[in-house]
């Protein structure tokens, strides 16, 4: 489910970590990503808004992923030293708030090699 566009995704985040390296802000890395998407032509939104509803009630409150990528791959970057469950429970909660099967945890902030989780509903 979405393998090719995620291997495509991936190689865009290899990219931006192999030419920055790690230990800067996440922001750096999110324009970073945006960036080199951009120049493979891979089509994605930054900070789409995902509405949360009650019983079939809309809140006011939302949900905005990092980067919603070809459309159905929602994607969380990270800047830490390591991920973790908390990290995982937000993606599995964009996953199901947006009703989207796969998505991918990137830890940009690992020391020596990107860090990444993909995950499928």
């Amino acid at each position: 489910m979405l393998k090719q566009e995620g291997y495509d995704l991936m190689g865009a985040a290899f990219e931006v970590y192999n030419s920055l390296g790690y230990g800067m802000a996440e922001e750096i890395y999110q324009q970073s990503l945006e960036i080199e998407l951009t120049l493979r032509k891979i089509p994605f939104q930054s900070k789409a808004e995902l509405g949360v509803s009650y019983k079939g009630h809309p809140l006011t409150t939302t949900y905005r992923p990092d980067l919603l990528v070809f459309a159905g791959i929602v994607v969380e970057l990270k800047a830490v030293s390591s991920l973790t469950s908390e990290h995982e429970a937000q993606i599995f909660n964009y996953l199901r708030i947006s009703r989207k099967r796969v998505g991918y945890l990137i830890n940009f902030g690992a020391s020596g090699e990107l860090e990444w989780k993909r995950f499928v509903l």
